[in-house]
């Protein structure tokens, strides 16, 4: 019996070892899989988010037609990032909406001054309330919605150049 404990120590170190090493060698999938995504977005009713755009609820998003919904805020940098791809699907004809989070009406607006307002209408969630019941984990992020206001689709991070084919799809899908 004392081998046993003399023992033990090591094999439970060389267990973590292996529990370890799995962990590296198996491929992870980076793919994030939204529950919400065939749902119906969640009810709301947001104050407006700039000064030259309309307040947002959800039953605007239920129009016949699919659009985005971005969520964003003033102080992301990634957000600039995606900025021209946003402006591109708006010259591209999509109807977008956006939610600014944690933000405020004159930093949204300097926002829009410097990289373009591609939205029809923005909603301000000052306590990212929307956000979460959206299951957003952060800003950027984008859904398609489709024309009985479900989330067809959930875009994570930002829209990069090569996103904006997809996103298109998915909103041809979403018709």
């Amino acid at each position: 019996m004392r081998k046993v404990w003399i023992w033990l120590p090591l094999m439970l170190f060389l267990a973590f070892i292996g529990l370890f090493a799995s962990g590296l060698f198996q491929p992870d999938d980076r793919i994030i899989h939204s529950r919400l995504v065939g749902q119906p977005l969640p009810a709301f009713t947001l104050p407006a988010g700039a000064s030259d755009r309309p307040a947002l609820t959800s039953a605007q998003l239920a129009t016949g037609k699919p659009r985005l919904l971005n969520v964003f805020a003033s102080w992301c940098v990634p957000c600039a990032a995606e900025a021209p791809q946003l402006m591109a699907l708006k010259r591209a004809g999509v109807e977008i909406d956006a939610i600014a989070i944690r933000d405020a009406r004159p930093d949204v607006d300097g926002f829009l001054k410097r990289y373009g307002n591609p939205y029809a209408r923005i909603g301000l969630d000052a306590r990212s309330a929307v956000q979460m019941a959206l299951g957003s984990s952060g800003v950027p992020e984008t859904f398609v919605i489709d024309g009985k206001g479900r989330i067809a689709y959930q875009h994570i991070g930002d829209i990069r150049a090569d996103d904006v084919p997809m996103i298109l799809d998915r909103l041809k899908d979403a018709q």
